[in-house]
């Protein structure tokens, strides 16, 4: 593949300045200085916010955007497909449910927690953890890959 946007039902993105090296597909969040940076929280609440190559520079999905260079970030809508990064040590299968890996802007299998109404139980699912549906079966060991993902 040779771009981050598989498929696209609306064209909606922003441009915003990188607070560290980003490449290409990762999953990112905006700071409260308006910059971007991978987003950290494993499993976390995410808005699907995906960094998109500048081919309009001559820039492929291998480019990495560099610390303070413009970045174009895709906001990625229901159904739209990524080609997104998927993190290391990870066997994921086509309908398996990915989430933030936290860090490297990669994904990672989502691992539900359970609700319970007992508070002691611990944490409570939020919304926004899940983020894409794997489209293709891939292994990961002590590197990253690409995977193809529909936002979910």
């Amino acid at each position: 593949m040779k771009t981050v946007i598989l498929k696209r039902y609306n064209n909606v993105q922003f441009e915003a300045i990188a607070n560290e090296a980003i490449t290409p597909g990762s999953l990112v969040e905006v700071m409260s200085t308006g910059k971007i940076k991978n987003h950290a929280t494993a499993q976390g609440n995410a808005i699907p916010y995906f960094v998109i190559e500048d081919a309009i520079m001559g820039k492929t999905i291998n480019d990495k955007v560099a610390k303070d260079d413009l970045a174009r970030v895709m906001v990625a809508g229901r159904g739209d497909e990524v080609y997104a990064i998927l993190a290391t040590s990870q066997t994921i299968l086509v309908g398996d449910l990915l989430a933030s890996a936290g860090g490297l802007g990669a994904l990672e299998k989502f691992t539900a927690i359970k609700c319970d109404s007992n508070a002691s139980a611990g944490a409570v699912t939020t919304p926004l953890q899940a983020v894409a549906v794997a489209l293709e079966a891939v292994t990961t060991t002590s590197a990253t890959k690409r995977i193809k993902v529909r936002i979910i």
